[in-house]
């Protein structure tokens, strides 16, 4: 005996198909605009340095206002690498100033040096650094250590 059926019964639907055809383009064009917008910035350093260790070491934030400045040995003498490039002391100022340049204005206030110095490296020259530092008004100023093994 079947069943008697209900005045509203209700009809099978299918639930349509997605249409995928278009999923790479979408894919493709979202990797495209995150590639463009992605500014990866890794410095080839040219000068051999050895970090010292230290006990209360924190990752920096921001780092788009970061600057890098490298002492280190250089072909037998002593260098100071500034981002990718070898300079003189005297050159800093210069240099930071057109970093500073192409920053935005809320990133130019936050602008930060990282220095990473050789434990060896004489305080004389580093001393000249801060101070070439100083007059482009490069006053914050984080030194770069390795976390001390414990």
């Amino acid at each position: 005996m079947r069943p008697m059926r209900s005045m509203f019964h209700q009809s099978r639907r299918s639930v349509p198909s997605l249409n995928v055809a278009s999923m790479p383009d979408l894919i493709f064009t979202v990797l495209f605009f995150f590639m463009i917008v992605t500014h990866m910035r890794s410095d080839e350093v040219k000068v051999r340095l050895e970090v010292p260790q230290g006990s209360e070491v924190q990752k920096l934030t921001n780092k788009q206002a970061v600057v890098n400045l490298y002492i280190g040995h250089h072909h037998g003498a002593w260098g100071v690498q500034l981002n990718g490039d070898l300079v003189q002391p005297a050159d800093i100022p210069a240099l930071i100033e057109h970093i500073r340049g192409g920053l935005s204005t809320e990133n130019q206030q936050r602008l930060t040096v990282n220095l990473r110095v050789d434990r060896k490296a004489p305080m004389g020259l580093v001393a000249e650094v801060k101070r070439q530092l100083q007059q482009a008004y490069a006053l914050k100023i984080n030194y770069s250590a390795t976390e001390l093994n414990k």
